[in-house]
């Protein structure tokens, strides 16, 4: 099994946490596959930030080919 290279990224949100790692791989939304570990969670009064967004971004195998 050939090893993908993946990240795992935290965010405010989900949408921030991609939009990270997917500068960090330098790679389009289509060429990876993006699994989410865990949702953020508000704070008090709803404020973001409690918990933030954590997304693991890996390299789909015919992005390494081109």
């Amino acid at each position: 099994m050939t090893p993908n290279k993946s990240v795992e990224i935290e965010g405010k949100t989900v949408e921030e946490a991609i939009k990270k790692a997917l500068q960090q791989l330098q790679l389009p939304r289509n060429k990876v596959k993006i699994e989410v570990l865990s949702d953020e969670l508000k704070g008090l009064f709803g404020m973001a930030g409690a918990k933030p967004a954590k997304v693991r971004v890996s390299i789909l195998k015919e992005a390494k080919n081109t």
